[in-house]
């Protein structure tokens, strides 16, 4: 089992160790010419002013939503709460392409940062309403028997107990930022990763590109490192005997329930709305013999079985990690899995990449194999299995696996048939969210599939690139019909995790 884990969190350091030996054999003064060049200064230029213009576009936007359907009367807040979830279930590249479809004219910044938020909000959203659930309403009573205005308990004590769950709901945004290909492609707006995946075309991983993933390792980097730092160690915890409150939810005028319903309605129209309505007008105007593509059910079926392939797998490896972990805390084990979830942090490109110049050197014969690429899935979706394989793991007692063990079964039976046995909802859902992350991968599939291959996303990318949006509209319409129940899962695993 210790051999496991240490194998696979070795692989988990392939990425950012490929980036660091590109960087030593380059040398400085290539380096220099690379990296220091006005190209490079343009693309951070792009990077930065992204990011510092849609986190808090995202931040404000999630906790608002969150903030009147978990602590409002607003009629019909559960479909809101329902509705505000549903955009994850449609792939970034899927909402750019309906969006320039219905309107030709967006490019740009502006457009990038609109479609992001749009795309990403509810990585805010989900968090900052689960914290609003369970938070003790005694703060707020004391604050407001003091005289302190609603808007001002609002900044001064709901605001900050929130702090934990908007840090990491933003950092999940800045990382998808840096990530993202098909949305800022199709909108022209150069980022890094649209930058290294046309160098990597037109040179096959050369030192250009190699240096630009390098440089987007470091802006990742400086994402983890501001986060930790804003988040800082303060206790977030109740302290006290007895039960916490149920919250008492507020109660709105009629103007300002006008407006809640208004922002929701509109929130909705544009995130959900126009996306399913340019689809349903492209799968119109094909008709029936758009559905009668060969093509289009032979990526069905790769897509389902590379998801289901990659999630078994991910999932497999990563009990091992989980065990450890939970049943060993040591500091080594502790270090062990926290390698797997820095190289997660790392976009898709930069682990496509570094796999590609590792099997032409080192292991030609799995180069652009199913080897390679299910490599690749593991190493970056390894974390969504992990999280929730250690809260499985965690609520199988101990001393089950103990009593198996006394009556004669090996360690490797008794963690199967008892504990594992007891963790298989979270390792379900630890398998569906990879699922989701496999079937919407685009870069790491493109650059690393087999000749041949084609899932929904790789072959939605090849008819939208050649403006084919007719024959490309359901192949958006299969990845939203895939990821939709598994959105729900997210959707109603955060529901139980407030106790609701």
């Amino acid at each position: 089992m210790v051999a496991l884990a240490v194998l696979f969190s070795l692989l988990a350091l392939l990425p950012p160790g490929f980036v660091v030996a590109v960087g030593i054999d380059t040398g400085w003064e290539t380096i220099k010419a690379l990296v220091f060049r006005p190209r490079v200064g343009e693309l951070l230029s792009n990077t930065l002013w992204l990011s510092a213009l849609t986190v808090p576009a995202c931040i404000a936007l999630g906790v608002t939503v969150a903030w009147l359907t978990e602590r409002t009367t607003l009629a019909g807040r559960q479909v809101w709460s329902a509705l505000a979830v549903a955009p994850l279930a449609i792939p970034a590249f899927v909402q750019s392409y309906a969006w320039v479809s219905a309107v030709p004219s967006m490019h740009g910044l502006s457009s990038g940062v609109f479609l992001s938020v749009l795309a990403y909000y509810p990585f805010i959203y989900m968090p900052v309403a689960a914290v609003l659930r369970r938070l003790d309403p005694t703060l707020e009573d004391v604050a407001a028997s003091l005289g302190t205005p609603p808007w001002k308990v609002f900044f001064r004590v709901v605001l900050p107990q929130l702090k934990l769950a908007i840090c990491g709901g933003a950092l999940l945004v800045a990382l998808h930022l840096l990530a993202e290909y098909g949305l800022y492609a199709m909108i022209r707006f150069d980022t890094f990763t649209t930058a290294i995946y046309d160098q990597f075309q037109s040179t096959f991983s050369g030192p250009a590109a190699n240096m630009l993933a390098g440089v987007l390792a470091l802006c990742c980097l400086a994402f983890l490192l501001l986060e930790s730092a804003t988040r800082g160690k303060a206790r977030y915890a109740r302290i006290g005997a007895g039960a916490a409150r149920e919250q008492k939810r507020k109660r709105m005028n009629v103007m300002a329930t006008l407006a809640a319903q208004s922002l929701l309605c509109a929130l909705v129209l544009l995130a959900l709305g126009v996306p399913l309505l340019v689809l349903c007008r492209w799968l119109w105007l094909g008709g029936l013999e758009n559905w009668m593509n060969a093509d289009l059910w032979h990526s069905l079926r790769q897509t389902l079985v590379l998801g289901a392939s990659g999630a078994l797998l991910t999932t497999a490896c990563g009990i091992p990690i989980a065990w450890l972990g939970i049943r060993y805390p040591h500091r080594l084990f502790r270090l062990l899995e926290g390698c797997n979830y820095m190289t997660s942090s790392l976009p898709g490109i930069v682990t496509a990449l570094a796999l590609v110049t590792v099997t032409i050197h080192y292991a030609r014969p799995i180069y652009q194999t199913e080897v390679t690429l299910f490599l690749a899935y593991l190493l970056m979706f390894m974390p969504r299995a992990l999280i929730n394989l250690r809260a499985g793991i965690a609520q199988a007692p101990v001393e089950l696996e103990n009593v198996a063990r006394s009556l004669g079964r090996s360690p490797g039976r008794a963690l199967w048939s008892i504990t594992m046995r007891l963790a298989a909802p979270g390792a379900t859902a630890g398998a569906a969210l990879v699922f989701l992350g496999v079937s919407n991968e685009l870069t790491a599939t493109l650059l690393l599939s087999p000749l041949g291959t084609r899932t929904l996303a790789t072959g939605f990318w090849a008819l939208t690139s050649e403006i084919d949006y007719v024959a490309a509209a359901p192949y958006a319409m299969l990845m939203i019909a895939i990821s939709l129940p598994l959105t729900g899962v997210l959707y109603h695993q955060s529901k139980k995790i407030a106790g609701l």
